[in-house]
């Protein structure tokens, strides 16, 4: 049987099983009881604030509550109501209060619940293609689900809501329209020349230049690989930089640096995930993204990594691979770039030119849109306690877009860079609108509740922060995909996190979610880097004119320094919240 026919019987087996515990398998039942921030309007009616929104209720006593008895009674079947709104007197810091309650009946299907996940997880590690592997995570939980039309009742619900349409507009309109922009007008490249070229003075000023800019991009993924590895690699090469040392460079400060200089995409796109019921400081979009940046401390594997990467750029490095090692001698000996058995990745499409004849570049046009998207992200997340990215963006486009027009561009080739961007970064919007519904499968079929009930009690609470780590690092790694990742991880993560740091009584539940959230984000961005079908990755070796294996090979050791690093880190963090 060839390995084509393997992958399609295991698929085929995998939609057959989800299709008969749709069938056959009678859902667990269980009720939450979620504690409620409750106010009082002007007529003293209670209500409490869901998605920015007011949401009043009506409560009834508990003791008179239909959930409250099934609940308490364990009983079997389908509770004939699905959601009540309660009131309890407790007594809190010596004195009786008036507590309110939201009882919610969730089902999951045991281990099943977790199918759709571990579907998209086989499917990306045979495949290696996520759009594939996403759709056939989703099939999975429709047909546990039910629903068997998977467009009208899975996709287009999923894709037609207010998170989604935020996605769309930020990754595919207001990001891609700027980087092809940014590319028709030459502004990115004749910024990254003009500090290129004033600064290089060795190997250690070319490789501190492709990590200041590294930095510089902090919009991380395929925009910061490509302009670094691109504009760096002429002057690296020049200075006898090995492929492998500048490869690791650029890899390591894409995602890493995107996450601690978060005023970019990836606040508004994970804080979907992260909702977790009853917790008061994730309640609101917010709420959550504050609290992403509030995480930003606890991200010590992206820190070790840039660390890391500054420190080999001064040749100063803390630990250094066997591998990475010989590369580095072997350029600075003999200018050999690459090992002789290498087979490098040409970029050359990556490197030309989409300036029109007789347009000339300035510099300016890539630092005002920059400085403008910065200072409007946090200046908003001054003002408003969250930065508001789709202004940042949308004010720095507006600008490039201006000040090319002003510069005697027509609107015919300024509209064609913007079309160039978007149709550059289309196939990762697709991802990610996936992404987002394969978490919310996900989250109907269970999983995480399941995960709560089996777990909540039993993992020792300072080993769950690199058990995350762990789990994640296996999933972007297989999947080449910290986003996608993060869709399948955080709905599960989140609700055990808050299971544990309840259930066994810490004293710091946030400070411990946080914990728990930057090992996810850190462990996805591991995965990702090191994944040799991660886009990222191949970009950093075509950019740099590396060989794949050889980028791949030469960065583990180093990445996974940082992320045994982070380990340590977080569990001694872990000891201090309980």
């Amino acid at each position: 049987m060839s390995p084509g026919v393997r992958r399609f019987v295991l698929f085929a087996l995998a939609l057959v099983g989800s299709w008969l515990a749709g069938l056959y398998v009678e859902p667990t039942w269980t009720v939450e009881r979620i504690a409620l921030d409750a106010r009082m309007d002007e007529t003293g009616s209670p209500y409490y604030r869901l998605e920015g929104e007011s949401v009043p209720f009506d409560p009834v006593p508990i003791d008179e509550s239909e959930l409250q008895a099934f609940r308490v009674a364990g009983m079997a079947g389908t509770p004939a109501v699905k959601e009540e709104f309660v009131s309890a007197v407790e007594v809190r810091d010596g004195q009786e209060r008036t507590v309110y309650y939201q009882l919610a009946a969730k089902f999951h299907f045991g281990y099943l619940s977790l199918l759709p996940a571990l579907v998209a997880v086989m499917l990306c590690w045979l495949t290696r293609e996520p759009v594939t592997a996403l759709l056939g995570g989703i099939a999975s939980g429709a047909l546990i689900l039910g629903k068997y039309d998977l467009t009208g009742e899975v996709l287009i619900p999923s894709v037609a809501t207010t998170g989604s349409a935020s996605v769309l507009v930020l990754y595919l309109w207001l990001l891609g329209g700027l980087m092809g922009v940014w590319s028709r007008t030459g502004a990115a490249q004749a910024f990254a020349e003009f500090v290129t070229v004033r600064f290089v003075r060795g190997p250690r000023s070319a490789k501190l230049v492709a990590w200041l800019l590294g930095v510089v991009f902090f919009q991380g993924g395929t925009v910061s690989t490509v302009l670094v590895g691109t504009t760096v690699r002429p002057i690296a090469d020049q200075e006898r930089v090995s492929h492998e040392e500048l490869a690791y460079i650029v890899d390591s400060t894409a995602s890493p640096i995107a996450s601690q200089l978060a005023f970019n995409a990836w606040p508004g796109y994970v804080q979907a995930f992260i909702f977790v019921s009853g917790v008061a400081f994730l309640a609101t979009e917010a709420d959550r993204i504050a609290f992403f940046f509030q995480s930003v401390p606890f991200c010590f594997y992206a820190i070790f990594a840039v660390l890391g990467t500054f420190l080999l750029s001064v040749e100063k490095p803390l630990f250094l691979g066997r591998q990475l090692g010989e590369a580095m001698a072997r350029a600075r000996s003999t200018g050999a770039l690459d090992a002789p058995d290498a087979a490098p990745l040409a970029a050359k499409e990556l490197q030309g030119s989409n300036v029109p004849e007789g347009y000339t570049p300035n510099v300016l046009e890539f630092f005002l849109p920059l400085g403008l998207l910065i200072v409007t992200a946090v200046g908003t997340f001054l003002a408003f306690g969250s930065p508001n990215v789709h202004w940042a963006f949308g004010g720095a486009l507006l600008l490039a877009a201006g000040i090319a027009l002003a510069k005697g561009m027509s609107l015919k080739d300024l509209m064609t860079g913007f079309h160039e961007g978007v149709k550059g970064v289309l196939i990762g919007s697709v991802i990610l609108l996936l992404a987002i519904t394969i978490g919310g499968i996900s989250r109907e079929t269970g999983g995480g509740i399941f995960l709560v009930e089996q777990l909540g009690n039993a993992i020792p609470y300072f080993l769950l922060p690199v058990l995350l780590q762990l789990m994640t690092m296996v999933i972007a790694f297989s999947t080449g995909t910290s986003w996608g990742t993060y869709a399948v991880a955080f709905p599960l993560a989140m609700p055990l996190a808050w299971a544990v740091a309840t259930g066994q009584g810490l004293s710091h539940p946030e400070l411990f979610m946080t914990l728990c959230f930057a090992a996810v984000m850190d462990g996805s961005v591991y995965g990702d880097q090191c994944s040799p079908i991660s886009d990222t990755t191949v970009l950093s070796s075509v950019c740099t004119g590396c060989d794949l294996m050889d980028h791949v090979r030469t960065q583990i050791p180093q990445a996974s320094v940082a992320a045994g690093l982070a380990a340590v880190c977080w569990t001694g963090v872990a000891f201090l919240t309980a």
